[in-house]
C-alpha cells in the first residue's frame, strides 16, 4: 500500500514537471529571462530525478538470489542519492552560471507577461504534485511535525519529491519577484540574482537529501515503536530469560531485516527453543510486515557478553 502511494506520487510529480519544464524553457527562449532559463532547468533536472526514483522503485522489488540473499531493497536508495548529486551539479551549477553571467551582461526580458503566465500555470501543476505528495505524508506521519518526519522517513522517494516540489514552489515565487522587479525599477540584474538564489535553494536542497539517503545506504534502524514492540512480543514468551540484543535495519521503505540473541531459561529442551523461535517469528512478522526476515540467536548473558567483549577488543587493536 505505501509503496504503491509512494510510486503514484513520483509519478504524478514526473507528469507535472515535464510539462512545466517545456513551458518554462519555451518562454525563456522566447523572453530571454535568465530566471525562467534556471527554472526550466530545474524542472528539467526534476523530471529526470523522477524516471530514477522510479528506476529505482522498480528494481528495489528485485527477489533474493545468490547474488544478493537479502535482496535489492537499497537500489531505490542508491538512486535517491543519486538525484541528491545530479540536483546539485546540473541543476545548481548551471542555474548559478546562467545566473552570474546575466548579471555580468544584463539585457532587458522581453514580452515579460509571458514569463508570468508559465509560471501561475506553473505553481498550479507544481502545487498538484506537492499537494499529493503531502497528503501521503500527512496519511504516515500521524502527529509528528513535518520537520522531525522528513529526518527520520525511511521513504527516500517520498521525501525526494516533497524536497523538490517545495523547492519548485520557492523558486518560482523567487523567479516571479524578480521579474516583477526588473520589470518596475527597470534591473535587469535581478533575473540574473534570482537564478543565483535558485541555484543555491537547490544546493541546499540535494545537501539535505544526500545527508538523508547516506545515512539509509549505511543502514538505519527501524523506528522506536517497532523496536519497542519487538521487545515486547519477546518478553511475552515465557520461555525467554533475558534479551541480550535487537537489531534492525531498514533494507527498503518497507523491508525491515530483524537480528535478535536472547537467553532462554534453563532446562528448556531444545524442541521447546525451536518451537519458541518459529512462534517468535511469526509473531513479529505479523505485527510488523514491513519485517520481512527475522533471525533469533539462542545464547546466554554471560556468552553474548563475552562475543562483545572479544570483538570489541579487536576492533581496537
Amino acid at each position: 500500500m505505501a509503496a504503491g502511494e509512494s510510486t503514484r506520487v513520483v509519478i504524478v510529480a514526473f507528469l507535472g514537471n515535464a510539462l512545466i519544464a517545456a513551458s518554462k524553457l519555451g518562454a525563456a527562449a522566447f523572453t530571454g529571462s535568465s530566471a525562467m532559463f534556471a527554472e526550466g532547468v530545474h524542472s528539467i533536472v526534476d523530471s529526470g530525478n523522477q524516471l530514477l526514483l522510479l528506476h529505482g522503485m522498480k528494481q528495489s522489488k528485485r527477489p533474493a538470489d545468490r547474488k544478493h540473499p537479502f535482496g535489492y531493497g537499497k537500489e531505490v536508495y542508491f538512486w535517491s542519492f543519486v538525484v541528491a548529486i545530479l540536483l546539485f551539479s546540473i541543476g545548481s551549477g548551471v542555474s548559478l552560471y546562467h545566473g552570474v553571467e546575466k548579471i555580468l551582461h544584463p539585457h532587458p526580458v522581453e514580452n515579460p507577461y509571458v514569463n508570468f503566465v508559465v509560471i501561475g500555470l506553473a505553481v498550479i501543476f507544481e502545487g498538484y504534485a506537492l499537494r499529493a505528495a503531502v497528503v501521503e505524508m500527512n496519511r504516515r506521519r500521524q502527529d509528528e511535525s513535518v520537520l522531525h518526519y522528513v529526518r527520520r522517513s525511511k521513504d527516500a522517494p517520498l521525501v525526494v519529491v516533497l524536497l523538490e516540489d517545495t523547492g519548485a514552489l520557492i523558486g518560482l515565487a523567487t523567479a516571479a519577484l524578480a521579474l516583477l522587479g526588473a520589470q518596475i525599477f527597470g534591473i535587469p540584474e535581478l533575473d540574473g540574482l534570482a537564478s543565483v538564489l535558485i541555484g543555491i535553494l537547490l544546493a541546499a536542497a540535494a545537501i539535505i537529501l544526500a545527508v538523508e539517503t547516506k545515512g539509509l545506504l549505511i543502514g538505519e534502524a527501524a523506528e522506536p515503536h517497532v523496536q519497542a514492540g519487538i521487545e515486547a512480543i519477546l518478553k511475552s514468551d515465557a520461555r525467554i530469560l533475558a534479551i541480550n540484543e535487537i537489531l534492525t535495519m531498514h533494507m527498503g521503505p518497507e523491508d525491515i531485516f530483524c537480528a535478535l540473541s536472547v537467553d532462554f531459561k534453563d532446562g528448556e529442551s531444545s524442541i521447546d527453543v525451536e518451537a519458541s523461535i518459529s512462534d517468535l517469528e511469526a509473531t513479529i512478522k505479523d505485527a510488523f510486515p514491513a519485517i520481512k526476515r527475522v533471525f533469533i540467536e539462542a545464547q546466554s548473558v554471560s556468552g553474548h557478553r563475552r562475543s562483545q567483549r572479544a570483538a570489541a577488543q579487536a576492533a581496537g587493536s
